[in-house]
């Protein structure tokens, strides 16, 4: 027969064990933090005139989250960010020490009509740096406005493969697949998605970033071998 004093006492030497086993294993269980994606772009990433929720780093979060996949989708975008923008605040959103990385730049550049090359120089710049910090990337292309002619569409268009093929990364040829040009998906500006445009967007991407992330073996479904 067990007293009350005595189950109390059996009790709180319970709990203080169990504080000990936490500090001995060095806090294991809460050492399992989510798998940090950095989506790096611009307002198409940062979520231009979309309420909280809306973004794309944050429907890409849930979506992935729905997979079974622990990620935190980091929202690195500024809206107004040219491939030259993005390049020169890359420092500080490194800070934020990333796991992998969506990089979505350069929308910007096509509308500004700047010169691919220097597109490109940048691109490549951000590359070598997310490749000497060890990241893995998912490039995410995008294409130049109909209106800036065929040299420039063609010299534009060719950049992302051109990075993609020279960094062995994976890649998405078109951002906005799917988006582009449907007034139903966008906004009164007709560039930037609207919530149901995001909502495609990541339908669309979320295979990819799936793929990056297994393959690298940065996460795993909790059902995994099962």
């Amino acid at each position: 027969m067990r007293f009350p004093r005595q189950t109390a006492c059996f009790r709180t030497i319970g709990r203080v064990l169990a504080v000990l086993a936490v500090l001995v294993t060095g806090g294991a269980a809460a050492a399992e933090e989510p798998l940090r994606l950095m989506a790096y772009g611009d307002s198409l990433t940062h979520g231009y005139g979309l309420a909280a929720g809306e973004t794309f780093p944050e429907q890409l979060e849930a979506a992935l989250k729905a997979e079974g996949l622990d990620v935190e989708v980091m929202n690195a975008g500024n809206s107004g960010d040219t491939t030259a923008g993005g390049l020169a605040r890359l420092d500080w959103a490194l800070a934020d020490d990333p796991d992998a990385v969506i990089l979505e730049l350069g929308a910007n550049d096509g509308l500004r009509g700047l010169d691919p090359q220097a597109t490109f120089d940048n691109l490549d710049a951000i590359m070598a740096r997310f490749t000497e910090e060890g990241l893995p990337v998912l490039i995410a292309g995008m294409l130049a406005p109909p209106n800036l002619g065929r040299e420039y569409g063609e010299a534009f268009n060719a950049v992302y493969p051109r990075l993609a093929k020279k960094y062995d990364a994976p890649f998405y040829p078109f951002f906005l697949d799917g988006v582009a040009m449907e007034p139903s998906l966008n906004q009164s500006d007709g560039i930037h998605p609207n919530a149901e445009g995001v909502a495609e967007i990541v339908a669309r991407i979320k295979p990819h970033v799936v793929r990056l992330l297994e393959a690298r073996d940065l996460a795993e479904r909790p059902d995994a071998g099962n």
